[in-house]
C-alpha cells in the first residue's frame, strides 16, 4: 500500500499541474507532496480491516463482526475549535490532531463502541506540505491511541478564505459495538459510584473563553510559569486531548458501566446529565475533584465564578464514569492498570436535577 501510495503522489507530482489554478493561489502539487509526507504516519494507524490505499475516492474497511450478534455502527464527528489559534501563534501542529481525534473517539465509546475507521478534514489558506504533513502526524498518533485505523481524509487549499497561515481541522470517526453492550442508563440506581478519569489540561473545549481570559494575541504566553509546573501558558494549552478509549475498552470487559459521560463544551453541568436517567442525580463532591493548576490560573485571572468554571471547563475530569459501587474498587483498579490514575468523585442519588455540586 506504502508503495502504491508514494508512487501515485510521484506520478500527480511529475504530470499534474495547472498554471491557471495556480495563478490564483491553488498549488495541486503541493496536495500531492503532502500525501507523500504523510504517508509514513498514516502508515502507523493501519489494522487488520484496513483495505484501501489513502488517495482514492473512498475509504475501504472490513468489519471482523466475530462474536457479535447484532453489531451497531456508532459514529462521531467533532473539531479542535479556536484551541488552533494556539498552534498557529506557537507554531507547533503535531498534537492538534490527536485533539481532533480525542473529540470524536471519546464520545463513541461513551455508549461501548470500539472505533474502527477515522478521516480528517484539514482546510487551509496556504498548503504548506511540511505543515500538513505535521496535523497528519497528530491525527496519526491519535489514531494510534485509540485504534481506529486512518483510512481517508480532505485537504483543502481555499486561498481567500482563510489566511495564508491559518487552518481548520476536522474529523469523523465510526466504530461499532455488539447491541446487548450498549451502556444502558436504565440500569442506574441510587447508591452507584462516579468515577473521575483526569484530563490532561483544558483539552479542546472553552478556548474563546481561555483565549480572552490571557489574550494569546498579544500577551507572551511562551514563558515558563512556576505556577504551571515551569510551563508556558502557551505550552500548557496546546497538551493535547486526552484519550480514553482503551483503558474504557478494557473496563467494559470486565465492570458493568452504568453510564459514561465526555466532559467536553459546558463542564460537568452540560455532559454529566447526559448520562444521568430521569429520576436520578449524580451528586459530585468538588472538594473531591482534582482541580489542575491551568484553570485555577484562568479563574484567578479572569475573575470567573466557580459556577462558570464548572459550566465551561473539564476542569481536571475528562471523563466520569458510573459503577455499582460493590465493583467501584474493582473498576478503579482496572483502570489504574490501563494507566488511568482514577479516583472517586461522587455518587448517585435520588433526586429531580441530574446534577449537584456539593
Amino acid at each position: 500500500m506504502l508503495y502504491e501510495m508514494s508512487r501515485k503522489a510521484d506520478y500527480m507530482i511529475q504530470n499534474s499541474r495547472s498554471d491557471a489554478y495556480a495563478a490564483a493561489g491553488v498549488d495541486i502539487t503541493a496536495g500531492y507532496k503532502a500525501v507523500e509526507l504523510m504517508k509514513q504516519h498514516v502508515a502507523r494507524t493501519a489494522t487488520k480491516g484496513v483495505c484501501s490505499d489513502v488517495g482514492g475516492f473512498g475509504g475501504l474497511f472490513e468489519l471482523d463482526l466475530e462474536g457479535m450478534t447484532k453489531p451497531v455502527l456508532v459514529s462521531g464527528t467533532d473539531g479542535v475549535g479556536t484551541k488552533l489559534k494556539l498552534a498557529f501563534l506557537m507554531d507547533k501542529h503535531d498534537t492538534v490532531g490527536i485533539d481532533c481525534v480525542a473529540m470524536c473517539v471519546n464520545d463513541i465509546v461513551c455508549v461501548g463502541a470500539k472505533p474502527l475507521v477515522f478521516l480528517d478534514y484539514i482546510a487551509c489558506g496556504k498548503n504548506v506540505p511540511e505543515r500538513i504533513a505535521d496535523i497528519v502526524k497528530g491525527v496519526a498518533e491519535g489514531c494510534v491511541q485509540s485504534g481506529a485505523a486512518l483510512i481517508g481524509g480532505e485537504t483543502a487549499e481555499m486561498p481567500g478564505f482563510y489566511p495564508e497561515d491559518e487552518y481548520d481541522l476536522a474529523g469523523y470517526s465510526t466504530g461499532v459495538v455488539d447491541k446487548a453492550k450498549i451502556i444502558d442508563n436504565t440500569k442506574m440506581a441510587v447508591g452507584d459510584v462516579v468515577i473521575a478519569l483526569p484530563s490532561s489540561g483544558v483539552h479542546s473545549n472553552g478556548f474563546s473563553l481561555v483565549r480572552k481570559v490571557f489574550d494569546v494575541e498579544n500577551a507572551d504566553i511562551k514563558t515558563p510559569l512556576d505556577e504551571l509546573g515551569g510551563k508556558s501558558v502557551g505550552e500548557t494549552l496546546l497538551t493535547p486531548t486526552k484519550i480514553y478509549v482503551k483503558p474504557v475498552l478494557a473496563l467494559l470487559d470486565q465492570v458493568h458501566v452504568k453510564g459514561i459521560s465526555h466532559i467536553t463544551g459546558g463542564g460537568f453541568y452540560e455532559n454529566i446529565p447526559r448520562s444521568i436517567p430521569d429520576g436520578l442525580c449524580a451528586k459530585i463532591n468538588k472538594d473531591a475533584v482534582r482541580i489542575l493548576p491551568i484553570f485555577k490560573l484562568i479563574q484567578e485571572k479572569g475573575g470567573i465564578s466557580e459556577h462558570d468554571m464548572f459550566n465551561t471547563f473539564n476542569m481536571g475530569v475528562g471523563m466520569s464514569i458510573v459503577v455499582p459501587a460493590d465493583e467501584a474498587e474493582k473498576a478503579l483498579a482496572i483502570l489504574k492498570d490501563n494507566g488511568e490514575d482514577a479516583y472517586i468523585i461522587g455518587e448517585i442519588v435520588e433526586a429531580g436535577e441530574k446534577i449537584r455540586l456539593c
